[in-house]
């Protein structure tokens, strides 16, 4: 059977401005940030990473989940967490972690917020969330079951809700 491919349809979406912005704290795997990247690139979204990575930018598994959209992606580098945390502006920031007390469902999205993801294995630092516990969320999943989803996986669906909540609010964008 011959696959064919059509043209894309766009589809009509209010996108944010200013964009929301994701954060990977000190990500490990390489096609994990390279799946972000390419999801940031299709969602105007600003890739940040901050501290030291468990890979080289050029490595060829990150590019590769990356596909071709690297150029497509705003990629700011950020030295460690806390010089991090000091640059960006006061207000919404907001941490995901299985140690949330909130739904990332129950948040109220609003263009320009920071989403902050820490690393696959360590997640984000202990003190973080002790200095912000009414910013941090979690997904919902049945724990007795796993303990924690994908990287990539996570802020697929963070990012998107937010950005659903954005478009139903109509805002312009």
């Amino acid at each position: 059977m011959k696959h064919t491919h059509t043209r894309k349809a766009d589809l009509p979406f209010h996108w944010p401005n200013p964009p929301l912005r994701v954060v990977l704290v000190e990500p490990e795997i390489p096609p994990n940030t390279g799946n972000i990247a390419r999801l940031c690139a299709a969602t105007g979204s600003p890739l940040h990473l901050v501290g030291p990575l468990g890979f080289r930018l050029t490595d060829h598994t990150l590019r590769r989940a990356g596909l071709d959209y690297w150029e497509s992606v705003e990629l700011i580098r950020h030295k460690d967490l806390d010089s991090f945390m000091n640059d960006i502006p006061p207000g919404r920031f907001y941490l995901f972690s299985t140690a949330g007390k909130q739904s990332c469902f129950s948040v109220s999205y609003q263009p320009g917020d920071w989403l902050i993801f820490g690393s696959e294995t360590k997640g984000l630092p202990d003190r973080l969330l002790e200095t912000y516990p009414d910013r941090v969320a979690g997904i919902p999943m049945k724990t007795d079951q796993v303990r924690s989803l994908n990287l990539a996986n996570s802020v697929s669906i963070v990012l998107y809700e937010a950005l659903r909540q954005i478009d139903a609010g109509g805002e312009e964008g």
